[in-house]
């Protein structure tokens, strides 16, 4: 017996270790596959949009009007469009200002999926942090999102400079933080910010900077609130009696806010967790005469885009997008990508996107002199922003 006993004793091992090698392999099979991310159908669905992107110019194409896919939603059915850009709630007639699309030249952009967008988004924090033309931008993508949101599972609060858009259902927020020259300065308050003196508080961003360090999508801009030859830089503290006001020319304070920016985003961001983007200057079209019209007008009475290729308005500064560039290349040779959104080519050609006297902010003696007050600056919606949306998504989804 023990002699049978020993001859049958290793491989009765054998196959215990075979078992044992055969358990240990399911359980890793078993741990790779529920720890690998899970798409839902809506995304499954993105993903396998036969899209190409790589290579491709998204910010060099034209505008084709096509009045059977857009707008994307309706203005009266997005109740979260601010009365400055609700053009058509403020009774301008001409709506086709909403059926432009986007095209590059050597690419289609994607359909913009508001269900895989939320998809991605779950769980997640989509913050944009700047000035007005970013939450006209922010205001863009709550509405393109919002329609595949049932009723009670949205909602949109204000907390200061900050206002959330919530999606319970995916426990998801597509936050604005107003913060138009990213540090501190004496134009912080979100409803009451315009004052004769713009003043910036040197090196100090932790007063905005906090409320975006959870954030997982960043998206930036500043541009249009450093629009004038000099601003005072306050070294100190405001309100107290020691602090120093220097005039700086615009363009050295400009660097030096991008600066500082970019020493906290090194700090204090972890690129492989967070998606960074730099939205370009959005431009303004208060010159007729660049576009051909008698000079002395605005945007007002605008009806069709800009059609010769490459026009370039005035008011757009390239010095100050070349600081942003700069600032943008040494965070990538620092390891952290920045991906700038270069917006203001194709929006130089919608002279026709534009409030102008179409918004609740005007009353009859602004109405009836526009080439004084037509608001040539913020986009109705929808329109434009819609288009940088898109092309925001496009990264998001496929870069």
């Amino acid at each position: 017996m023990t002699g049978k006993h020993a001859s049958i004793a290793p491989g009765i091992s054998c196959s215990f270790h075979s078992l044992v090698a055969l358990l240990v392999a399911t359980v890793l099979v078993l741990a790779l596959c529920t720890t690998r991310e899970t798409k839902s159908p809506a995304e499954e669905e993105a993903a396998a949009d036969d899209f190409s992107l790589s290579g491709c110019d998204l910010f060099s194409g034209k505008w084709i009007y096509d009045k059977e896919h857009y707008p994307v939603y309706k203005e009266r059915d997005c109740p979260y469009i601010d009365d400055v850009v609700a053009c058509e709630r403020f009774g301008r007639k001409d709506l086709n200002y909403q059926h432009w699309r986007w095209q590059p030249h050597d690419c289609n952009l994607p359909r913009f999926n508001a269900k895989a967008m939320l998809e991605r988004l779950r769980n997640k924090r989509l913050l944009f942090v700047g000035d007005s033309l970013n939450r006209n931008q922010w205001t863009s993508m709550v509405c393109l999102l919002q329609s595949a949101i049932p009723a009670g599972l949205k909602s949109q609060h204000f907390n200061g400079s900050l206002i959330t858009f919530r999606a319970s259902e995916y426990n998801a927020s597509i936050d604005f933080y107003w913060s138009p020259l990213l540090l501190e300065s004496n134009s912080d308050d979100l409803f009451h910010h315009r004052l004769p003196d713009r003043i910036i508080r040197a090196q100090a961003i932790e007063k905005h900077a906090r409320h975006w360090t959870d954030a997982d999508i960043l998206v930036f801009n500043s541009y249009l609130w450093w629009r004038r030859p000099k601003l005072k830089v306050l070294r100190g503290s405001f309100g107290s009696p020691d602090g120093i006001y220097e005039e700086v020319e615009m363009l050295r304070a400009y660097e030096m806010a991008l600066r500082t920016w970019s020493d906290w985003l090194e700090r204090h961001v972890d690129g492989t967790r967070t998606k960074l983007f730099f939205i370009s200057t959005s431009p303004t079209h208060n010159r007729a005469e660049e576009w051909g019209k008698p000079p002395n007008q605005k945007c007002n009475n605008e009806t069709e885009p800009i059609w010769k290729e490459g026009h370039r308005g005035m008011d757009s500064d390239p010095e100050m997008m070349r600081v942003v560039e700069a600032t943008i290349g040494r965070l990538r040779r620092k390891g952290l990508k920045v991906q700038m959104v270069n917006i203001t080519q194709l929006s130089e050609y919608r002279k026709d996107g534009h409030p102008s006297i179409y918004s609740r902010r005007w009353g009859p003696e602004e109405e009836s002199n526009p080439r004084r007050y037509a608001d040539c600056t913020h986009w109705c919606l929808p329109g434009v922003p819609d288009a940088w949306n898109l092309i925001l998504y496009s990264y998001i989804f496929y870069f």
